[in-house]
């Protein structure tokens, strides 16, 4: 097999859909798409035609320079173009509340406050579902996507765990709070120690990014700052440990 088709058939395991015919032709065939990603000062009326077509299905568009997309095509024949495939189609907030409901469960959800190391979400998606959560929600820009480097990651659990995508978390943490899910951040300098933390009701964990932790709106408007015990050098964990740890101390105090 020669390096050109084994690139393609690697970018097509992936779902990375690269160069401009390949794009339009998966938006004119509806398949779920996780965001495209189009070279920034471009101004060629065919990714201007694709651009449209994609905000008009509400597919996510991310304007990219040069070397990124080259970074990030295996055929090195981008056209200017890249789209990621989805892996699976996006559910509401609504969808996981009534799921809880339908279980007679009080909701258990992650927030997802701009993860964006695919391997992290994959990670934070597996145990979500090991640890019996109902939904996982993730913000639509600044975040990883249902890729397929995330559906690996997660061994299969994207297939299981809904997860939703929304504009704008800080005001999706204030519509949770108003029908009565209580929300922990983590947060090095938290207040509220994890062992102190009453997550047997209604509760939303939101996790932040694996660099700056949470964003500053999404921390002010959180009902409680939970801090993990610290016992060693370091002072904070990756991002897909400190989901684990405060999900199986919910599953602990649920069992209890």
């Amino acid at each position: 097999m020669n390096e050109e088709k084994k690139n393609a058939l690697t970018a097509e395991a992936d779902g990375v859909i690269e160069g401009r015919n390949a794009v339009i032709e998966a938006l004119r065939a509806g398949e779920n798409i996780d965001k495209i990603f189009i070279q920034k000062g471009e101004t060629d009326k065919t990714l201007g035609h694709i651009a449209s077509k994609a905000r008009a299905a509400g597919i996510v568009v991310v304007d990219a320079d040069k070397r990124k997309l080259d970074g990030m095509s295996r055929t090195h024949a981008h056209q200017g173009v890249i789209a990621l495939a989805a892996m699976r189609e996006y559910v509401s907030v609504e969808d996981i509340l009534e799921k809880a409901a339908e279980k007679g469960e009080k909701p258990l959800i992650v927030i997802c406050d701009e993860i964006s190391d695919p391997h992290n979400l994959g990670a934070i998606i597996r145990t979500a579902e090991c640890a019996g959560a109902h939904g996982v929600v993730i913000p639509k820009r600044r975040s990883a996507g249902l890729t397929a480097v995330v559906a690996k990651t997660s061994a299969g659990a994207v297939a299981h765990m809904p997860v939703a995508r929304v504009a704008n978390i800080p005001s999706l943490i204030n519509d949770l709070k108003k029908q009565g899910v209580w929300v922990f951040g983590t947060a090095a300098k938290g207040t509220t120690e994890l062992y102190k933390a009453d997550l047997k009701g209604s509760a939303a964990i939101v996790i932040g990014s694996e660099g700056d932790g949470m964003t500053r709106l999404a921390e002010e408007n959180c009902d409680f700052l939970v801090s993990i015990p610290m016992k060693g050098k370091l002072n904070s964990l990756n991002a897909s440990a400190a989901a684990a740890i405060l999900l199986y101390e919910a599953v602990r105090q649920r069992l209890s």
